[in-house]
């Protein structure tokens, strides 16, 4: 679903809440003013999302991924976010509602769908926002390619520095997260 017209947040806002009562096979977002669906993951999605949890909580136990918290994305459009995952500290968003402040958000994950949606949503308009938004860095795993992508340094437009390997490899989370993954196991969650 893409919009061509432009939408408020405030409209948006009161869209979802009324979507979300009748439809929920999809989730919904708002990046550069225009509405986007994603389906719901498969879970093999789910299980990446495990993974990189449990890798998460063992490395850097002050730390958490938040699965599916809304983020109030990019300053001059007023968008809304659902990352996949938001690696952020403990208690990061106690007492903010469905879409919080991204500020404590030192990683913004996405993890690839098999949709026509995938190319310009998670590997054009999301790096884009979480740029804009200076979240530190924006990790993807992308099943379709069987790689996973690293991206640093947002100078508010996008990440100056983006590195990436074939599944099977081992690359570096860089500060502020500073975890390696070992990337064997993705090849088992692809179709």
């Amino acid at each position: 679903m893409d919009y061509e017209s432009q939408i408020l947040p405030e409209e948006f806002d009161e869209a979802t809440r009324i979507l979300a009562r009748t439809i929920q096979s999809i989730r919904l977002e708002l990046i550069d003013g225009k509405i986007r669906s994603r389906v719901v993951p498969d879970g093999d999605h789910g299980r990446i999302i495990e993974w990189l949890t449990r890798i998460c909580m063992q490395s850097r136990p002050e730390l958490w991924l938040y699965p599916d918290q809304g983020l109030q994305v990019q300053a001059y459009r007023k968008g809304r976010a659902r990352p996949d995952g938001s690696v952020a500290p403990s208690g990061a968003f106690v007492g903010q509602g469905e879409w919080a402040d991204p500020s404590p958000v030192l990683m913004a994950v996405e993890v690839t769908s098999y949709d026509s949606d995938t190319d310009s949503r998670d590997r054009v308009e999301k790096p884009r926002a979480y740029a804009e938004t200076k979240i530190p860095l924006y990790l993807l795993v992308d099943r379709e390619r069987c790689e996973v992508t690293v991206y640093s340094e947002p100078d508010g437009g996008r990440y100056e520095m983006a590195h990436t390997v074939p599944f099977g490899k081992e690359i570096t989370l860089p500060d502020p997260v500073g975890i390696t993954l070992e990337t064997e196991q993705l090849k088992n969650w692809v179709r």
